[in-house]
């Protein structure tokens, strides 16, 4: 049954490119790095991509860091820096009669990255 849910994970990504920073070639998804601290190498900043994932189930943590890997590639990064990443309330239901009515919230992952280029 676990291999039946794990086809319903979801996972959505949006990249921002920045203004006024140089407009990198794409990069290759094997090369970049996912780090959790900005690097002390010189580096600028490229832009942001945000992730959106469900929780229940969750998709694997090797094809979140893919997809965080892919984007960053797209705009010509060699890394990208998650600078959030939290389980927080993403919507909610209703139900139940008028009188007697039952909220659920439902969870889901978002995850932040700035991608960056090596000087």
């Amino acid at each position: 049954m676990t291999a039946g849910l794990a086809g319903c994970a979801n996972l959505d990504a949006r990249t921002t490119e920045y203004v006024g920073v140089p407009h990198a070639a794409p990069t290759s998804p094997a090369s970049v790095q996912v780090l959790r601290s900005e690097p002390t190498r010189p580096h600028v900043r490229l832009g942001e991509v945000v992730l959106d994932s469900s929780v229940e189930p969750a998709p694997p943590v090797a094809q979140i860091e893919q997809k965080l890997r892919e984007e960053a590639a797209k705009i010509g990064g060699d890394a990208v820096v998650v600078v959030y990443d939290k389980i927080q309330p993403v919507s909610a239901y209703v139900s139940g009669p008028l009188w007697d009515r039952d909220i659920q919230t439902i969870e889901g992952r978002k995850l932040k990255g700035i991608v960056i280029a090596y000087q």
